[in-house]
């Protein structure tokens, strides 16, 4: 038997003869040579197909999707994997997805000048009803050309996992830019589709929100705006848990 290696080996071979590392690890040569040539279990095979879907799928997320959202396509094309078997893959594949955490892009600036509005909510985020609570906050979303911010509105309501379901998201709106227009379409969707009557609208303090114009139509539609405190971890999980989805 040659003592050199075949070139698909580890780099550990080019170096040792096989017949010494099998003599080392007390394994056989032939033993060696039939692992080698083994095919692969079906196993294997599946996780090689399954992770082909997965890189299509990422790729044409524009590589923003992570295991969550990739799992959730997978399942809407009729395909049923655990969640922790796609994020392995992803994971040993070295596929990620983008934060909207991303160090440099800041939905959330404050205008010291404004007056926010009281906190009705209290770190409270149950509701008894639908229309009772909107919760309310601004994310990225990255793209070939830049980045756009996403303005969403979600009813407390419809987070209970014994309530009728409704729609969760009830309005939202999409912009290339951070202006008082952003979070004011995405109140008007809110407001044209289930015409809530006193509905308390909870958002954090950024400047769209303490902006005249939104405070205004608020008034307008008998909305109450509610604000947490800065820096409040808990709000920030409200609304983090609907990003998730």
């Amino acid at each position: 038997m040659s003592a050199n290696v075949e070139p698909r080996g580890s780099p550990d071979q080019a170096m040792f003869p096989i017949a010494t590392m099998a003599r080392v690890l007390g394994v056989s040569e032939a033993g060696y040579y039939a692992w080698r040539h083994r095919p692969p279990s079906a196993h294997a095979q599946a996780d090689a197909a399954l992770l082909k879907r997965v890189r299509t799928i990422h790729a044409g997320s524009r590589e923003t999707y992570g295991s969550p959202r990739v799992h959730a396509a997978l399942q809407a094309g009729g395909e049923k994997h655990g969640r922790k078997r796609v994020a392995r893959l992803m994971r040993a594949a070295g596929l990620v997805g983008a934060s909207r955490r991303r160090v440099g892009v800041t939905t959330t600036k404050r205008d010291k000048e404004a007056r926010p509005a009281p906190d009705l909510v209290d770190r409270d985020f149950t509701a008894t009803a639908p229309n009772q609570l909107w919760v309310a906050d601004i994310t990225f979303v990255p793209s070939a050309t830049g980045f756009l911010y996403l303005a969403v509105v979600l009813d407390a309501w419809s987070r209970k996992p014994d309530a009728e379901r409704q729609s969760e998201i009830v309005g939202w709106s999409m912009a290339n830019h951070l202006r008082a227009e952003l979070v004011l379409d995405a109140m008007e969707m809110a407001i044209g589709r289930r015409r809530p009557k006193d509905v308390i609208h909870h958002s954090d303090q950024g400047s769209q929100y303490t902006s005249l114009a939104f405070g205004k139509r608020c008034k307008e539609a008998g909305v109450r705006p509610s604000m947490g405190s800065v820096g409040d971890a808990y709000d920030c999980e409200c609304m983090d848990a609907a990003w998730r989805v």
